[in-house]
């Protein structure tokens, strides 16, 4: 029989290598005439080990890494097809500190099955939840989301349950189920890995919640950047609807799915929902004015659920196991667990999903190993480029939507992006408002003209002018208030934090290490 042999497919694996590692272990493996099965799975996040490639012995895989293809032969020496010693040997995968000490409820399957084998992803407890579904009165299952804690995990945190009542009780001949996966945030990846490494539990989950508020039409808005997201959601929904687990008559139960997988603009700003439908609708991709909201009159202007990947992806597991068992997660109103990026400046970056209440500073530095450079960590963006930069002395800040509200700041969508002390805060708020100016829609005043001007006053402050400093505060809180959307609306958190915790980067122009002449 075939060993089997796993290398990523994963986007970030391929681009350190995978398909050229994949490609090695083939060609290495005929020439000594070994029978062996390679498997494309998703990455398993840890991306300092990619390309990971681990061999299946007996009931283990045994992890090798970061394999390049000019390592294959060396591996083969060593025996690796039985679990062989070498330099590269990380031992059984389930076992690694990283992967082992984390609560995996939404990334269980990522990394373990092939994306497209519907067989696999049935045999791990896959559409488990759609049929439970099916023999529950939709009322039901929006009681068993709300009964869960679910929140939207795009960044607002919305109740899912509410959302999704709101859809199912609106009168409208049309419904649909938008999933937003226009992920743009910088040190952001949840998303891709998922469409990537396990594409039927979104749609398992974006068909649950068509039964749930009687949609019968969806969407998956991806971003133009994930090309093979894009193939692989295409084909992932193909099967599924060969299979009568999408389209017409769903599993012999009457009820019809229909979805559609569509490229995105290429707009950051089109993450912000009702862009997003502009963009859907073949329109440019501005912001709409709120109200009317999505759910009462959304896309083409009938009641329509947005949600993101992540949150989608939570609810197949809520219905199979039960609303009890996922909310059993967390701490507060924050149920369940969080899928959390680690990227910047870290010496052990990836992907990990942990219940809400960990702290940054576990993440940091029992996951993540400090960072890279072995200097101090000085600064923290949590929530995308538009989130505030935390200190060392908020490392012990427990991620928890409410705990990050009254810190002024945001958990978005869970990015964590790191910075050591050699960091330039002043520069980093101008890339704030600098980023804002860029892809800014330009529907309202606020953050269309505010961040060009926040630009112009930053500029000053780094020129000495100590006036600017107030006039900045003050447009921040324009910009806070009267934006149209989060666009403008948080662009200030990241400019405030800045200075508030780094002042002294606003006063000299730098950061303390690099004006001692420090090298970056």
């Amino acid at each position: 029989m075939p060993i089997r042999i796993f290398v990523p497919l994963d986007s970030a694996a391929r681009a350190v290598g995978a398909d050229e590692t994949a490609a090695a272990i083939q060609q290495e493996a005929a020439r000594r005439g070994e029978p062996v099965e390679l498997v494309r799975n998703g990455s398993r996040g840890m991306f300092w080990l990619e390309p990971l490639v681990e061999v299946q012995t007996g009931a283990a895989r045994i992890a090798y890494g970061p394999v390049g293809a000019g390592d294959v032969a060396s591996l083969f020496d060593a025996g690796f097809l039985h679990g062989g010693a070498h330099e590269l040997a990380q031992g059984p995968t389930e076992e690694l500190p990283y992967l082992r000490d984390q609560q995996r409820l939404t990334f269980a399957r990522v990394g373990v099955i092939a994306p497209l084998s519907l067989a696999e992803y049935q045999a791990q407890h896959g559409y488990a939840g759609l049929r439970r579904a099916l023999t529950l009165p939709p009322e039901a299952i929006v009681d068993e989301v709300s009964a869960a804690g679910l929140r939207g995990r795009g960044g607002a945190a919305f109740p899912t349950g509410i959302k999704w009542r709101t859809v199912a009780q609106a009168e409208a001949d049309q419904k649909y189920i938008l999933c937003n996966a226009d992920e743009g945030d910088s040190g952001t990846f949840s998303d891709r890995m998922v469409m990537e490494g396990d594409p039927f539990m979104l749609l398992e989950g974006m068909t649950i919640a068509a039964i749930a508020v009687g949609a019968t039409r969806g969407y998956i808005y991806v971003r133009s950047e994930y090309p093979q997201a894009l193939a692989i959601l295409r084909e992932a929904a193909t099967l599924a609807a060969r299979a009568g687990l999408l389209g017409d008559d769903i599993l012999g139960s009457g009820r019809s799915f229909h979805l559609e997988v569509r490229q995105a603009a290429g707009s950051y700003v089109c993450g912000e929902e009702t862009a997003m439908m502009e963009s859907l609708e073949g329109k440019r991709g501005i912001v709409r004015a709120k109200p009317p909201l999505p759910a009462l009159s959304g896309l083409y202007g009938k009641p329509s659920v947005v949600n993101n990947v992540i949150s989608l992806a939570s609810v197949p597991r809520i219905l199979a196991n039960g609303a009890t068992a996922y909310a059993a997660h967390g701490s507060g109103r924050s149920r369940g667990t969080l899928p959390i990026q680690l990227g910047g400046n870290i010496r052990r970056g990836g992907l990990v999903e942990r219940a809400f209440g960990v702290t940054l500073r576990e993440l940091l530095y029992d996951y993540g190993g400090g960072s890279a450079s072995g200097r101090p960590i000085r600064a923290v963006q949590v929530g995308g480029p538009l989130g505030a930069y935390l200190t060392e002395a908020q490392f012990d800040l427990p991620l928890d939507y409410e705990a990050f509200a009254a810190a002024d700041a945001v958990l978005g969508h869970g990015g964590v992006v790191v910075f050591d002390d050699t960091v330039d805060m002043l520069q980093q708020a101008r890339h704030a408002m600098a980023f804002c100016a860029a892809e800014s829609c330009g529907k309202c005043t606020p953050c269309r003209i505010g961040s060009t001007r926040g630009v112009e006053l930053i500029d000053q402050l780094r020129a000495g002018e100590a006036t600017a400093a107030p006039r900045l505060r003050e447009l921040c809180a324009i910009m806070r208030k009267a934006s149209m959307c989060a666009m403008g609306g948080m662009t200030p958190y990241p400019v405030l934090s800045a200075l508030d915790h780094f002042p002294e980067d606003f006063a000299t122009g730098a950061c303390p290490a690099v004006a001692q002449g420090e090298a970056r």
